[in-house]
């Protein structure tokens, strides 16, 4: 996971097991926060919306919406994209509640001339796991999504092709298989999936949702692109019947917020149906955990249930932390940066304190830019490397490089020798920084804290 380097920012720390209300001063921490990765990133951009104690507790938008210069407002919507998969997820699991359909029906019951249909359940379509091949890989437009197309149209050139592995073997992101998905969704239902959402999810929890292909107006986000370092340009939008239940759907962050909640309080869905999409399906030996449309992993001791969403000119993140009945929302308005990540994951520090699995690396960092250390912090050993000369050259050659724009931890800890080892990756404008941290278990503190150039 990446994370972000906020320099200064104030964490004051909430509960291990209940997210408190947000103080001034962390609102201001995150405001800075915010503003900072939009400045880094030039993503014109961005909206968040963070629940805390089960309540939306703090929306605010920032930047450049609409690329007019206007002041941003927290009532602009975004694409969502891939986010939307839940909802998808979710109107199927209340068709599955009126025993209309179950998760392990083949797709040949309803769509019969796909491939695999014979094997392919419907568990496995919205879990990534069916084996169809993901029609749109590319984080561009290519050709034919200039122009509008059908759900049909998707499924006789990507479903009838050969399947790219075995169902329920491995797990493949597939907007094909939501496609699938939607289709026998609407064929059961005998309802057009976003009028059904519409009906008994959105109005039921009061939010305001659009298609993001038809119904954005000139009052919401304009999404932007940048072809490689060159200039911040406004993007092209996906035609009409690409995204279908694989992403359609465009929000606010405070009106996704309600969703949160309503998952946080376990209304709308039946328990057993909201549990059913934050179950792994993904195969043992997968690299992640994932559900019905939602990813399933931890960050620090919080359990986070959580997706990314990417449209040409749009990136989102969503994050949902039960035990803690805490949820926080990000979108920007920029195709060609992570920071939408960024920010979330500067959130999650400042409400998280052990969130922030880089803040003893960056305080250490700190102080060899200064070419002085808290000796108390080191061994030994760390002391003994730590020369005069050592210093010295840490202090001249960190101090020209300014601020880190990113600070983060690549991989798990592990152990050697009896010390704990962890790699770090510190980027600047212009390189990257390799950190590697040795420390004794027991008492934290530093055996080896040395930094080196590092190329990808």
């Amino acid at each position: 996971m990446r994370r972000a380097l906020i320099v200064g920012l104030t964490l004051l720390l909430a509960g291990p097991l209940l997210a408190k209300p947000l103080s001034m001063e962390q609102k201001h921490a995150i405001d800075a926060g915010v503003n900072k990765i939009l400045k880094a990133s030039q993503v014109p951009s961005a909206s968040i919306a963070i629940v805390t104690d089960g309540k939306l507790d703090y929306a605010q938008a920032y930047g450049d919406q609409r690329l007019d210069g206007t002041a941003p407002t927290i009532a602009a919507r975004y694409p969502i994209a891939s986010i939307s998969k839940q909802f998808t997820a979710a109107a199927i699991l209340l068709l599955v509640e009126e025993g209309k359909m179950s998760l392990d029906d083949k797709v040949a019951k309803y769509l019969p001339t796909l491939t695999g249909a014979n094997t392919v359940t419907i568990r496995e379509l919205l879990s990534h796991t069916s084996g169809y091949r993901d029609f749109w890989p590319q984080d561009f437009l290519f050709e034919a999504m200039t122009k509008p197309t059908t759900s049909q149209a998707i499924l006789d050139h990507w479903a009838k092709a050969p399947l790219d592995y075995a169902p329920g073997t491995k797990w493949q992101y597939s907007n094909t298989g939501y496609t699938v998905a939607g289709q026998i969704f609407e064929q059961v239902a005998k309802e057009k999936l976003q009028s059904f959402e519409q009906r008994r999810l959105f109005k039921p929890l009061g939010m305001d949702v659009v298609l993001a292909a038809t119904g954005l107006s000139r009052t919401d986000a304009r999404g932007t692109i940048r072809n490689a370092l060159g200039p911040i340009r406004p993007s092209p939008l996906e035609t009409d019947g690409w995204v279908f239940a694989a992403g359609d759907l465009a929000m606010t962050p405070s009106e996704l917020a309600k969703w949160n909640i309503a998952r946080l309080n376990r209304t709308v869905l039946k328990p057993v149906s909201w549990q059913a999409q934050e179950t792994n399906a993904a195969p043992a030996d997968a690299d992640l955990k994932y559900g019905l449309g939602v990813k399933l992993d931890a960050v620090g001791q919080h359990q986070r249930i959580q997706h990314n969403g990417g449209f040409t000119g749009y990136l989102s993140s969503n994050r949902v932390y039960p035990a803690d009945h805490a949820a926080i929302t990000v979108f920007i308005s920029g195709g060609f940066s992570n920071s939408q990540d960024a920010i979330a994951e500067a959130i999650e520090a400042i409400v998280f304190d052990d969130a922030d699995e880089t803040k003893e690396a960056r305080s250490v960092f700190a102080m060899l830019r200064t070419g002085q250390i808290d000796r108390s912090k080191f061994t030994d050993n760390g002391n003994f490397y730590f020369t005069p000369t050592a210093l010295s050259d840490y202090r001249t050659s960190l101090a020209t490089l300014g601020e880190p724009t990113r600070v983060e931890r690549r991989g798990a800890k592990q152990l050697r020798g009896g010390l704990t080892v962890e790699l770090y990756i510190f980027t600047f404008a212009d390189r990257k920084l390799l950190c590697i941290v040795r420390a004794e278990p027991a008492s934290g503190r530093i055996e080896q804290f040395t930094l080196y150039p590092f190329t990808d």
